[in-house]
């Protein structure tokens, strides 16, 4: 089992920035994926980013150019870094992260991020 501990959110003015951290408990080395989701008022959660393992990454198509996924190894660590923010980017913000292999998958706490106009 993995514990996942987000950090960094908070409140912005649009057009600002926010790093957002996501922590493993203990050392991962099988193959995974983690990512980022948002989960909005009234909208279903949605994956915002991912970062596989072997280094491959994903957006989607809002946040593409203006988010970073990026890890740390040494930390099992991976941070989002949240450029030109928009207030639409406004929600909560998961990790996960998920082993293939076995099919497992778990879920963060979450991180509010607001993003004022």
């Amino acid at each position: 089992q993995v514990q996942l501990v987000e950090s960094g959110g908070g409140l912005v003015q649009a057009g600002g920035s926010l790093r957002l951290s996501c922590a493993a408990s203990r050392r991962i080395f099988s193959t995974y994926i983690m990512g980022w989701y948002q989960l909005a008022p009234g909208k279903q959660r949605e994956l915002v980013a991912t970062m596989s393992s072997g280094g491959s990454t994903n957006y989607a198509d809002s946040v593409k150019g203006r988010f970073t996924i990026s890890r740390d190894n040494a930390k099992d660590t991976v941070y989002l870094q949240m450029n030109s923010l928009k207030p639409e980017d406004t929600a909560v913000y998961y990790c996960k992260i998920f082993f293939p292999l076995t099919n497992r998958g778990y879920w963060g706490q979450g991180t509010q991020v607001t993003v004022s106009s």
